[in-house]
């Protein structure tokens, strides 16, 4: 199991009259967790009594919740759809090695020690970037630090965690699957978007994601216990609908980027679980 701080319970996503979902979340902090003592987590209804040592997975939002059921995670999957987990697995579709950051002077910096190229923003026209349609041609074995607000902040706060760290999307969801299959408790820690504040947005295209790790999780794990979550999450998947509908999807193809909500709407056409270790994304083993 994976140590995490004390910390509240955590906002987290609900439905709201007839399927309207509101998220309430706080801001997802860059700087990395302490990891010194333990959470207490109540245990989730499913559905019934389940053998205490039955595999489970279990979907929260964020690092508020990271710290709610992260303790007792042995594996922790990043879903950052648009794009940040999208953007990882096709650099590491290509053998490089990402580190995740916030940003700033700091990513700067660790670029320059590392010999690393630093991925610019989305509109970053010329050179890797955020963009995930940026790193199709990125050469191999490139060694690249990858910040954005939501995914990579996120990872950037697990860095000290003991679990198992994979990021997850709609490409690599079967690939990210296997990946934790081995686990008792796998944890789907969807990254979300942001409002004005600073503050977790719900995301449709996270969710999506998540809940298709979770259906292939579930068809390769004999007795695996869904959350109430997490089995939202992979009914949402069942009934996927087209990320450009979506908020953020929408957003994007305004802005000219739709060959990135494409690209990011495929679903398990990789092989590749990148594997957080020793700071930076690989290709999992």
């Amino acid at each position: 199991m994976c140590p995490w701080p004390p910390g509240d319970a955590g906002d987290r996503w609900r439905l709201v009259r007839r399927g309207t979902f509101r998220w309430r979340g706080t801001r997802v902090l860059s700087e990395s967790v302490s990891l010194t003592s333990g959470l207490d987590v109540a245990a989730r209804p499913s559905g019934g009594p389940t053998p205490s040592n039955a595999p489970r997975v279990d979907l929260e939002w964020g690092l508020q919740g990271a710290r709610h059921l992260g303790p007792s995670a042995d594996a922790i999957v990043v879903v950052d759809v648009l794009s940040f987990c999208t953007s990882v697995t096709v650099a590491c579709e290509r053998g490089a090695c990402v580190w995740p950051h916030p940003g700033g002077e700091e990513a700067q910096a660790l670029a320059r020690s590392l010999e690393a190229v630093l991925a610019g923003t989305r509109s970053h026209r010329e050179g890797p970037s955020l963009s995930p349609t940026s790193l199709l041609d990125l050469p191999a074995r490139s060694r690249l630090v990858l910040p954005s607000p939501n995914g990579s902040s996120l990872t950037h706060a697990l860095m000290s965690s003991r679990c198992v760290v994979v990021a997850g999307c709609l490409r690599n969801a079967a690939a990210a699957a296997r990946r934790v299959a081995g686990l008792r408790r796998v944890l789907l820690l969807c990254a979300g978007e942001r409002w004005g504040d600073g503050s977790v947005r719900f995301a449709y295209e996270d969710l999506v994601g998540a809940g298709a790790v979770i259906e292939r999780l579930s068809a390769q794990v004999p007795g695996l216990v869904r959350s109430p979550d997490a089995h939202a999450a992979a009914l949402a998947f069942r009934d996927l609908q087209p990320l450009e509908l979506t908020s953020s999807g929408a957003e994007l193809v305004e802005r000219g980027f739709a060959a990135d909500v494409e690209l990011a709407s495929q679903v398990d056409v990789s092989e590749v679980a990148p594997v957080l270790v020793d700071g930076r994304f690989a290709t999992a083993a």
